[in-house]
């Protein structure tokens, strides 16, 4: 994996937090990342290019007006006022390739300095075994805290371990076995034919994620939480203020109109493609 810093950009050694989406349904992490950027209106500072992210190209996301800057699968942002260097991941990993493209990402971490990673991801709502909306919507993390995911400032935040964390079972034991490089046992996975309801958890993309930030040595947090496909921009509302919290950022302060509410991106406008031509009716 590569970085190409932006001319005349600089990373700061001071923003040794790392934030940034694991793909997944509803497409809600990279949501909340974009929130957190436009709303930080952090600098983007270079790219990543990684030989397991699929190539795509876009026009800029954050405006205000499409610019015809280009936007690529991988982008550092930074935000030095917070701290907080983000990673946005615009095209999905090539098919098989998710642990190595784990292990190349939490190289790269390492290498550059980053002390705390914070995944931002979401679960298939039809996977939910103890819905409870008594409080509106739940989050959920994991962490490299404890052994069993544990972390007590998550608890005070009042979430929820997600309980289908367990390093004990085996498919949560082989990535770990993975992440830390024993090449050994890769293709002692069952077949997806033989895959049981637990370890679809371990299957996802924030998984591979975690055990290989946690493999190197990083504090790991991920956050998650349940939804399904459609309208998530309100869950990525709800992810991006659980990662404020957990950071001790207070979003009002984020941008300088004063209005105290978050400053949605310019590609949220054609989320789902451009407004009809409405001559058609």
């Amino acid at each position: 994996m590569d970085f190409v810093t932006e001319q005349g950009k600089q990373p700061h050694e001071e923003c040794s937090t790392l934030l940034l989406p694991a793909l997944s349904i509803g497409n809600v992490g990279q949501l909340a990342v974009d929130l957190l950027v436009s709303s930080m209106k952090a600098e983007r500072i270079g790219y990543l290019d990684d030989p397991f992210v699929l190539p795509c190209v876009g026009n800029d996301a954050y405006g205000p007006i499409p610019c015809g800057e280009l936007a690529l699968p991988l982008e550092a942002y930074q935000s030095s006022s917070n701290g907080l260097t983000l990673l946005q991941q615009r095209s999905p990993v090539v098919k098989g390739m998710m642990v190595e493209f784990a292990k190349n990402l939490a190289n790269f971490a390492a290498a550059s300095g980053k002390k705390h990673v914070v995944l931002l991801s979401t679960l298939d709502f039809g996977k939910w075994q103890k819905i409870d909306m008594s409080s509106g919507l739940q989050i959920y993390y994991v962490s490299s805290t404890n052994p069993d995911g544990r972390d007590d400032h998550c608890e005070q935040l009042g979430w929820k371990r997600l309980q289908e964390y367990n390093p004990a079972q085996r498919c949560w034991k082989h990535l770990s076995t993975l992440a830390e490089g024993n090449t050994m046992l890769e293709n002692n996975l069952p077949f997806e034919d033989e895959l049981e309801e637990e370890d679809y958890y371990p299957s996802l993309p924030f998984a591979a994620l975690f055990s290989c930030f946690k493999a190197k040595g990083l504090k790991v947090t991920c956050l998650l939480c349940y939804c399904s496909e459609g309208d998530n921009m309100q869950d990525a509302f709800n992810l991006a203020e659980a990662a404020c919290n957990l950071l001790g950022l207070n979003p009002s302060t984020f941008h300088s109109n004063g209005s105290g509410s978050w400053l949605t991106p310019l590609s949220w406008q054609t989320v789902y493609g451009p407004p009809p031509d409405m001559s058609i009716f």
